[in-house]
């Protein structure tokens, strides 16, 4: 039985935990707090001590970064994270599965593929892009295996479902999102990142390189709101925030204020093509219903839930 070693219990740590416990293998999972799901080995470490990260990941087949900072940090924050997680798999030989997102590409005017150039120029793209190139020169040049995955926005937690829609219908208030509700946006469920995480450490195809997580056709968020209203047998009652008030707010509020970079992803078409991955991998994302099934359950609980 091989050891899995899992940086971050959020809901992507925890589904390629739980993805990991299905096939049979050893789950370890580090975090702060020493947290993780039913069945894995928990420990408690900081992600930014690479001394007592190589400690932890001793023997493992693989680490995976699922880590997530908070946004307004990730300038300070991600560079000692990710130089820690990178030198334990260099020097435990293991393969580095790094979990990412789209930021690196910055404003899009067509759907983005493996091949888009990453030219963002905001703090959080340029964060991640610098993660990215540092673990490709050090696989280039023998040093490690790493590669990394790239979803869209998510369902499974961590969503504008689970974090900005249901809390508000909870409270029978109407949800305001800072986004546009009628473009085409691509959502990712975190069950199929954390399968072509698991996939790509088992293949050497998917070292040295990223990889576009398979997920459904895009959508808007009027949809995602109307499916998950009709699955908790409530009113769809969402509403649009304007983007002058997303600046606005984020004068004091520091999350809000991060959301300024990212606010294209929401306000035009924002589409991600994953065929190369569903091609290459054979994988196929989870039906959208399913997906928001999932992160009903998963994210938080439904209105008037007392759990």
């Amino acid at each position: 039985m091989a050891t899995h070693v899992i940086v971050g219990a959020g809901p992507v740590g925890s589904a390629v935990a739980q993805e990991l416990l299905d096939r049979g293998q050893h789950v370890r999972v580090v975090t702060r707090s020493g947290s993780g799901i039913d069945g894995v080995e928990p420990v408690a470490a900081d992600a930014a001590d690479a001394q007592r990260l190589t400690e932890i990941t001793a023997g493992a087949q693989a680490v995976y970064n699922c880590v997530n900072p908070p946004y307004h940090r990730w300038q300070e924050v991600w560079p000692p994270i990710s130089a820690a997680l990178l030198a334990a798999a260099e020097r435990n030989d293991a393969v580095l599965a790094t979990t990412a997102n789209l930021y690196g590409y910055g404003p899009v005017s067509a759907p983005m593929t493996e091949q888009t150039p990453l030219a963002a120029t905001g703090t959080k793209g340029t964060v991640r892009n610098e993660m990215w190139r540092e673990a490709l020169a050090a696989h280039e040049a023998g040093r490690v295996r790493a590669f990394e995955v790239r979803g869209s926005d998510y369902l499974g937690g961590n969503s504008y479902l689970s974090t900005v829609i249901t809390p508000a219908w909870r409270k029978g208030r109407t949800a305001w999102v800072p986004a546009a509700l009628d473009v085409p946006h691509t959502f990712t469920d975190v069950r199929d990142v954390a399968t072509l995480l698991v996939t790509g450490v088992a293949d050497e195809r998917a070292w040295g390189r990223a990889w576009h997580v398979p997920s459904n056709d895009p959508v808007t968020l009027r949809e995602v709101g109307a499916t998950a209203a009709r699955q908790l047998g409530v009113a769809n009652k969402v509403r649009s925030l304007p983007y002058a008030a997303v600046w606005a707010a984020g004068v004091v509020s520091p999350f809000l204020r991060e959301l300024r970079e990212t606010q294209h992803q929401f306000r035009r078409p924002f589409v991600l093509d994953s065929t190369l991955a569903q091609q290459t991998f054979g994988l196929h994302p989870h039906e959208f219903t399913d997906s928001i099934a999932y992160d009903l359950e998963h994210g938080t609980p439904a209105p008037g839930s007392k759990n």
